[in-house]
């Protein structure tokens, strides 16, 4: 999660919402870790964790990564939820909850839907305190400007 926290605080400086996603293989080595980049890239869907998703598939040249585990910093939002789950990503970590935008414990609750093909362990709250100061430090000096 250090590394994840790493890539949040890099987004943050970039001046993007500060999330980072690490991928961890069955090894324990990381296979790919990104932060936020959607106003850098123009692109909607560049959340950290769909970043981290690509990588580390075409790392592998696979569209799938079985028994590989995601740290996240904030709880995926729905569209990150289903990426985890077609990804099958065997463990999703996370450390803030996201009421508004949250896809796993809040809102959506993706992986609680019958449609859902793929459910990975979910584990809540690692690291929290520090990456929810990151989130309301990045937002409260947004407001102030």
């Amino acid at each position: 999660m250090d590394q994840a926290l790493a890539e949040a605080r890099a987004a943050a400086a970039r001046g993007e919402v500060p999330v980072g996603a690490v991928i961890v293989s069955p090894a324990g080595e990381v296979l790919a870790s990104a932060g936020n980049r959607t106003r850098e890239l123009s692109d909607p869907t560049a959340h950290a964790e769909v970043l981290a998703l690509r990588a580390a598939c075409a790392a592998l040249g696979s569209e799938r990564l079985p028994d590989h585990d995601l740290y996240v910093t904030l709880e995926p939002c729905p569209m990150c939820a289903a990426a985890i789950s077609f990804a099958r990503i065997r463990r999703l970590y996370y450390g803030a909850s996201d009421p508004k935008s949250g896809g796993v414990a809040q809102g959506a609750r993706v992986y609680a839907h019958p449609q859902c093909h793929h459910v990975p362990e979910v584990y809540d709250g690692l690291a929290a305190p520090e990456a929810e100061g990151l989130l309301k430090g990045f937002f409260a000096a947004r407001r102030e400007v």
